[in-house]
């Protein structure tokens, strides 16, 4: 007799402990009708993850605990595992990433997440203590070992830790594993080796929803002894995965199960890079919003690719009934760009707005001219026309209650080419870790799957401008967009020296500067609002470099 496997990956909130357990609950509920015997949820999913500092409360944990107990009196029939965060109740300050095991209306089992990622967006040595035993059982004649997202990375480790376990039919792992670009086929690499090594079938169960910087891509998956997926849930969404295993064989064998409307048995066809970013983008904004209470969101649309592309993201993750623009000229805009604006709108359908900033600007300079000094044809008075755009969008955000959505991305935010308490102002940032040459192929990529041109090609055609001033380009002040995406992801992304850039062909001088910019610039970054991480090493949680600092590469 076979042992049917569900794997529940839902989209968790954090702190939201009783909504959590709720959709858990609806999850058993549907899996239940389909015979499942083992149901398994994602790590940490009853409070959700990253918690962060919640977990300094010892009532937050104490609130994990008990929901955990009711799940188990709520649903005794079935073998049910979720991840949640605990504390030691003889010693309070003990805490712990744990997964329990549900069985005939209580608690049996509790497995403690032994290896504790601490690079990257990861603190969990901050926070928890590392178990040291290991879980393995028998269910329905099935040996299943248990694991922790982590625990699957370190097989020399993972081989110690299960030594003179014995026989091992199934590894469960549970996962709360963020995207970024080329981490499926890391995570596919690691099952592959994993099951390979141990000679035993995976389940891995991952969640999937923002996470304020973060995006969980879901895609859990079932993997034979070989090392092949068999079967894997769907990316970015929420999804129920079904597997029979069966052990009259050895070694394990695994047959994917049929949900009605999920369509065919195969794992799905692998996506490209930038669809993959575009859904991250969308599953991000959408959840960042809603997760927080926000239903509207307002974007100032300057008829650059930049807002174009965010309010393309917008429109998908919110529909464009929930999406405000509005374009805010002076006399530097041209008319080219101020149609382009008014044109994106149209092809939309959004609500749309325009309020020329001439008559603002002007008062604004003949009160600052009564300071000794002040110049109007220095990069202030550039600046002053995106602070005073970033006062009328925050204004509009308070009168409507709409979320401000920024519309930098990485490479200016890298090189602090924008503009403090200006075009940095607003609640979510959805392009900020998104390189300026993606942001064109993304952009192309909105007008191929929409089958018409929602982004104008001229556009993406354009040369990019702040139009700050007259005749203004970013090629002014920045080397070409090829060379500086090149430049900062060796520098950032991959910890490379100047030299070590220099070495792969960069010039020297375009180099030292760019470094320059980035080193300097610091202290904008800190105050700028979070964005959807998309790349290995992101500003912010992954990053985290001091604001003083006069460290400087060679």
């Amino acid at each position: 007799m076979a042992l049917r496997v569900a794997l529940g990956q839902f989209n968790a909130c954090v702190g939201d402990i009783a909504g959590n357990a709720a959709k858990i609950g609806e999850f058993i509920r549907q899996a239940e009708k389909l015979g499942a015997n083992l149901l398994v949820f994602p790590e940490m999913c009853i409070c959700g993850y990253p918690p962060e500092d919640l977990l300094h409360k010892r009532h937050f944990l104490i609130d994990n605990r008990r929901a955990v107990e009711q799940l188990a009196k709520d649903h005794p029939q079935e073998t049910i595992v979720v991840g949640f965060a605990e504390i030691d109740g003889d010693r309070d300050t003990i805490r712990y990433n744990s997964l329990a095991v549900l069985q005939d209306g209580a608690v049996k089992h509790i497995y403690r997440k032994g290896l504790l990622p601490n690079y990257g967006v990861f603190d969990e040595q901050r926070y928890f203590h590392s178990g040291n035993e290991p879980l393995i059982m028998d269910i329905k004649g099935v040996r299943v070992a248990f694991t922790i997202c982590e625990d699957i990375w370190d097989l020399d480790w993972l081989g110690e830790f299960f030594a003179d376990t014995g026989q091992k039919d199934l590894i469960v792992n549970i996962s709360a594993s963020p995207f970024y670009v080329d981490k499926l086929r890391q995570r596919r690499q690691i099952f592959t080796e994993c099951a390979s090594h141990f000679g035993c079938a995976m389940a891995y169960c991952n969640l999937v929803g923002g996470q304020d910087e973060l995006v969980f891509d879901g895609r859990s998956m079932f993997v034979g002894a070989t090392g092949k997926v068999v079967s894997e849930a769907r990316a970015f969404a929420e999804d129920l995965l079904v597997a029979d295993i069966s052990v009259e064989k050895q070694p394990a064998s695994i047959s994917p199960v049929a949900i009605e409307g999920s369509g065919d048995l195969q794992p799905p066809a692998d996506m490209d890079v930038i669809e993959e970013v575009y859904r991250a983008l969308i599953l991000g904004t959408r959840d960042y919003l809603q997760k927080n209470g926000f239903k509207r969101v307002l974007i100032g649309l300057s008829g650059g690719i930049d807002s174009s592309l965010v309010a393309a993201i917008a429109v998908s993750a919110l529909g464009a009934e929930n999406v405000v623009g509005i374009t805010m000229p002076s006399r530097f805009n041209s008319p080219e760009t101020i149609g382009d604006a008014e044109r994106l709108a149209q092809n939309l359908d959004l609500e749309f707005y325009t309020v020329p900033i001439s008559a603002i600007l002007s008062q604004f300079n003949t009160t600052l001219d009564t300071v000794p000094g002040w110049d109007d044809a220095t990069v202030a008075f550039e600046n002053l026309q995106a602070r005073i755009r970033g006062s009328i969008l925050m204004s509009l955000s308070n009168q409507f209650g709409l979320l401000v959505l920024t519309t930098g991305n990485k490479s200016e935010t890298a090189v602090g080419y924008s503009t403090l308490y200006g075009d940095t102002a607003g609640g979510f940032a959805v392009i900020k870790d998104v390189p300026k040459t993606m942001v064109y192929k993304l952009s192309e990529y909105v007008n191929k799957v929409s089958g018409k041109k929602i982004i104008p090609v001229s556009v993406i055609k354009r040369p990019p401008s702040a139009e700050l001033r007259e005749d203004q380009k970013d090629s002014d002040s920045l080397p070409d967009y090829d060379i500086l995406d090149a430049i900062l992801e060796g520098y950032i992304v991959e910890d490379k020296s100047v030299k070590e850039l220099i070495d792969t062909g960069l010039e020297e001088d375009v180099v030292r500067r760019v470094i320059t910019l980035v080193d300097r610039n610091e202290y904008k970054r800190r105050q700028s609002p979070p964005g959807v991480k998309i790349t290995p090493k992101a500003f912010g949680k992954d990053r985290r470099m001091p604001i003083t600092n006069r460290y400087r590469s060679q």
